[in-house]
């Protein structure tokens, strides 16, 4: 009776756990991918739910308040139900939350939608809590708050307005932000050497093949040393990414072109794009190190994996391995994916740590939620126990949420100083 039960739930979801069934056929244990893809599809639900909960309240405060029919009202509710909706349905009918397989200017008004979803129910919950705060001290103030439909439409064109500057932000060529570092341990031979950090790029059909041929010719035009990139490179699988990553094999640096891996390299075909980016030229450090140098002076620059490697049995990320063999005397310069584990690779032994992931926070006010997720790490310059930290906003983001306001992407170029100099 337990197999039976066993074998018919598998069967009940063999379209979800794909990847599952193809181990039991090769006769590896699937207990534990099991278990990871269960949780991630719980997370992914729980996500769902929550961004519901926001389109139900936009509806009761906003919308059900309209002076318009009831039909109208219905039909709105409707739009906004879908808009918080859509990675459902672009997950469930156009491939994955990683990569819809849609047109560019689909992801922009969906992106669009939900921003302005997100943005009318932030503006509308402060009205809301200053309406309560007034009610307490004036009644007529906070009933005005409660109240006044001119305000909360208002505010739902003003939340209309910012998501398009934020989608118009988000698929812009990126600028270039200038950072000159210290290295205690950099030889003066190498004082003035200049790293470029591109990091996020998230190659999808929102970012396609102009937009990284338009980075890439704004990251040559900087005559950088190096090039590194710090992960999260592309979504979606290999071949439908082909012609967007081709332009990256044109990046060129005197002392090469490095590349880590991020979380959403796991996602789809983690081997096949380890092995894409090794065919781009970009020399993949996965734990690893490798000697930077001219003149008889060098440095070290290493790189980890990311932590999403444990959901899909991949090479777990080592600071240890990636520093080994190095000198203490020698500056170090670590790439990792994720700014999380800056004062443990502070005590390794690494003097820069340059980092992404974040995206900046991506909106003003945001950025604080997604400190408090990065141990208070999210965008710009830190001193962790004397170790330097960058974290770059990143060149590209997600296609999922394409808004970025007051947190603009950024290709990094970093100018290293001697302190002997």
């Amino acid at each position: 009776m337990e197999l039976r039960h066993v074998n018919l739930h598998l069967l009940a979801t063999q379209h979800l756990y794909r990847v599952d069934l193809q181990c039991v056929r090769h006769g590896v244990k699937f207990t534990r991918q099991y278990t990871d893809i269960t949780d991630k599809e719980r997370k992914t639900s729980v996500f769902h739910v929550i961004t519901g909960l926001i389109a139900l309240y936009v509806i009761w405060r906003l919308v059900w308040r309209l002076r318009v029919g009831v039909p109208v009202k219905r039909m709105l509710a409707v739009l906004v139900l879908l808009a918080s909706q859509h990675h459902l349905i672009t997950r469930t009918f156009f491939g994955t939350m990683a990569s819809p397989e849609v047109p560019a200017f689909v992801l922009m008004f969906l992106g669009w939608a939900f921003g302005a979803l997100l943005i009318s129910a932030f503006l509308l919950l402060a009205v809301d809590l200053l309406g309560i705060v007034g009610r307490l001290l004036s009644r007529s103030v906070g009933q005005t708050l409660l109240n006044n439909m001119a305000l909360r439409g208002g505010m739902a064109v003003v939340a209309m307005g910012l998501a398009a500057i934020g989608v118009w932000e988000a698929v812009r060529v990126p600028e270039v932000r200038t950072v000159e570092v210290e290295l205690k341990q950099l030889p003066p031979a190498l004082d003035g050497f200049r790293l470029v950090q591109l990091t996020d790029l998230h190659a999808s059909r929102l970012l396609q093949r102009p937009w990284m041929e338009a980075v890439v010719a704004k990251t040559n035009a900087l005559k950088p040393d190096l090039t590194v990139i710090t992960g999260d490179l592309a979504d979606g699988t290999v071949s439908a990414r082909h012609d967007d990553m081709e332009p990256l094999r044109n990046l060129t640096a005197p002392h090469g072109v490095f590349a880590i891996v991020g979380n959403h390299e796991y996602y789809v075909e983690y081997t096949q794009w380890v092995q894409r980016l090794n065919a781009l030229g970009l020399r993949m450090l996965l734990n690893e190190n490798v000697s930077i140098g001219r003149d008889n002076a060098a440095f070290m620059l290493a790189g980890i994996t990311d932590r999403t490697a444990a959901d899909f049995q991949q090479l777990l990320p080592d600071t240890a391995a990636a520093l080994s063999g190095i000198s203490p005397d020698t500056a170090v310069v670590l790439l990792s994916h994720r700014p999380t584990g800056a004062k443990e690779n502070a005590r390794a032994g690494a003097d820069l740590q340059l980092s992404g992931h974040t995206h900046g926070g991506q909106v003003l006010g945001m950025h604080w939620v997604t400190q408090l997720a990065n141990e208070g790490y999210v965008s710009g310059s830190y001193d962790v126990d004397g170790m330097h930290l960058y974290v770059s906003n990143g060149a590209g983001l997600w296609n999922g949420f394409p808004i970025r306001l007051g947190k603009r992407a950024e290709i990094t170029q970093f100018i290293l100083r001697s302190p002997s100099l």
